[in-house]
């Protein structure tokens, strides 16, 4: 058996590398936004009830697509939602 020493600043430089090699794997795993969200999707987010949600669509706060009795709303309107509450 071979023992190889090494100095600090090899140790120091596998580090770093192992750190970005990690940070890109999980940068990789993390899910991409859906284009459309459902009712729950956007209550989960959102932290509402399913009135509140209701009273959105009445009152135009939030655009909303129909299918097929399902509620289905666009990722980019509640992040511009959040960004109106965020700015009050």
């Amino acid at each position: 058996m071979q023992i190889e020493i090494l100095t600090k600043e090899e140790l120091q430089n596998f580090k770093t590398e192992l750190i970005a090699e990690i940070k890109l794997a999980i940068k990789a795993d993390e899910p991409t936004h859906k284009q459309w969200l459902r009712s729950s999707e956007v209550r989960k987010l959102l932290k509402i009830s399913p009135g509140t949600l209701q009273n959105l669509r009445i009152k135009g706060v939030l655009k909303y697509e129909k299918l097929g009795g399902i509620f289905y709303y666009a990722h980019s309107d509640i992040v511009q939602l959040l960004g109106e509450i965020g700015r009050l």
